[in-house]
This record gives C-alpha cells, structure tokens and sequence, in this order.
C-alpha cells in the first residue's frame, strides 16, 4: 500500500490524520499543510490548547489533553480510540504524528524533579502508548507513523540532560520499530530537527531564543523535509545541511569528548540568550 511517491499522493493515501501537539510550531505546520493537500482528510489533534487554524468542512477535531499525565494520556487514548471507531472511520490508511514534546534547560534536577517525569511522559510514554494502541487499525487500515525525535538524539546534551536522553529514545524506538514492521503496510519515520523557530526555547527557560535569528529553521522547512522524507518511504531524517553535518562528525568523535563540547556549546547558548535580555528599566526595540 505504502510505496516512495510524490507528497501529494502520499498524504491523500490517508483519510485519517493525528497529531499531538497540532496548537503552535511544527505540529501546527503539519497540520495546515495536510489540510491543504488533502482536502479530504479527517482530522484529530490533542493537545492542551486548540490550533488557531481553521480547517473547512469541519474535518479537524480537537481533544483537550493533557499527555504529560498517565491519566491524561489514557483518557485521551480512549477519546481517540472513540473517535476511529465513529467519525475517523475511513477507507484509506492512518497517519500518526507524535510531535508533543518539551525541554527544560538546567543542571539537574532543575527546575523540578517533577517536571523532568512529566518531560519523560510527554516524550517517551504518550508516543508509545498512543502509537501502541492505534498500531492494530494501522494494520488493518495501512499507514503511517512519524515521530518528532531531535539532532540531541545522537550525543548527550548537558544543561538539557533529560530532554536529550528522551529523543534518544524517540530515535531508537523509531528505527527499532521500523525495522519490525518493514515490509508490512505500516511504515515508521523518525524526524530529527535541528533548532527551529517554535516556542521550544521559551517554554526550556530561555528568556530569549538563544540561536541568531538568521539560524536554524523554519516550522514550514522542518515539515517540507519531513514529508519528502516520508513520500520516499524513508526511515530517518535530519531536518537542514547544517544538522547532517553535525550529526556527522559528532557520530566520528569519542562520546566524551563529544559531550565536553556540547557543555560548552550549551553555556555559550545561555550566555548569548542572557545577553539579549532586556535590563531592567530598558525597553526592547
């Protein structure tokens, strides 16, 4: 069912889509670019607040959710489950995007050890029961699953210890899984973005964005690469030249040598955030 093609016939090969996390930054990307190249796709986004987005013909859910949570995560999965079996019915295969996910900066446990579970149940369990539960109807139906891991999966990452150690789950789980259901009608696509202009920094305790403006990516980039990488039946993708290259030579360098590097490089990134800090009393222009 699932073969390499163009992304138009790749996403109209699913009438049901969902999303986690389809409110703000890359999530709110894939899902304004598969309203649009597929008019006919119903719909189901969970996440706390409702995208701003509006999607014609009444094709897009939303459930209020909380996946931070066991209980918010199988309330939710129950929702969904209701929501397949009624309304999200449909003839052709499945999509599921797990983007939810969140950071935090500091040393551990800052800012709270409650936090760092509540980061470990947003980006490792939400996606594995979600994607566990829903698995059965992909088979039946055929589909897709996309994971949103990041390019801190592929070294330790100081200052964002916890953060990183969940998207190198992401990455292996992915492959792992990949490699189980190859040659099946479901097919698994782990996606690892560089820095990109989202929330994420902001909501890590960043004041400000610590990257240059001119650096890193855009959502819409971030998901135009994501989805060519999925219509040519990929099973991993770096978002960006910049993060190939990266992800490159980190994976040539002894690990703690690695990890010493990316201490430095995750002060310098504070430092430069602090240092556009208004002053009290200043106005930002």
């Amino acid at each position: 069912m699932f073969t390499a093609q163009s992304v138009p016939d790749c996403l109209n090969s699913f009438s049901t889509v969902v999303i986690t996390g389809a409110s703000s930054g890359i999530g709110e990307e894939f899902l304004n670019t598969i309203a649009k190249i597929n008019p006919n796709a119903k719909i189901f986004n969970l996440s706390r607040t409702p995208p701003a987005i509006i999607v014609p013909n009444n094709r897009l859910r939303h459930c209020p959710a909380d996946l931070s949570s066991s209980a918010g995560q199988e309330s939710a999965a129950l929702a969904l489950e209701q929501w397949l079996d009624g309304e999200g019915a449909g003839p052709k295969g499945i999509l599921l995007i797990n983007n939810s996910g969140f950071g935090s900066y500091g040393l551990f446990p800052e800012p709270t050890v409650a936090r760092s579970l509540a980061m470990v149940d947003l980006n490792m369990r939400a996606l594995v029961l979600l994607t566990g539960r829903l698995l059965p109807r992909l088979q039946t139906r055929g589909g897709a699953v996309v994971n949103i891991a990041s390019i801190a999966a592929f070294q330790p990452t100081p200052f964002l210890s916890v953060y990183g150690a969940t998207k190198t789950f992401v990455l292996n789980w992915s492959l792992g899984l990949w490699r189980e259901l190859l040659g099946t009608n479901v097919h698994v696509l782990c996606v690892c973005p560089g820095p990109t202009g989202t929330n994420f920094f902001r909501a890590a305790g960043f004041s400000e964005p610590p990257m240059p403006g001119n650096s890193g990516q855009t959502s819409a980039q971030v998901v135009g690469e994501s989805l060519q990488a999925l219509a040519a039946r990929k099973p991993l993708v770096v978002c960006g030249w910049s993060n190939k290259l990266g992800v490159m030579v980190s994976g040539r360098l002894p690990r703690v040598l690695v990890t010493r590097l990316a201490y430095q490089l995750m002060i310098k990134m504070r430092l430069g955030a602090l240092a556009k800090k208004p002053k009290s009393g200043s106005s930002a222009a």
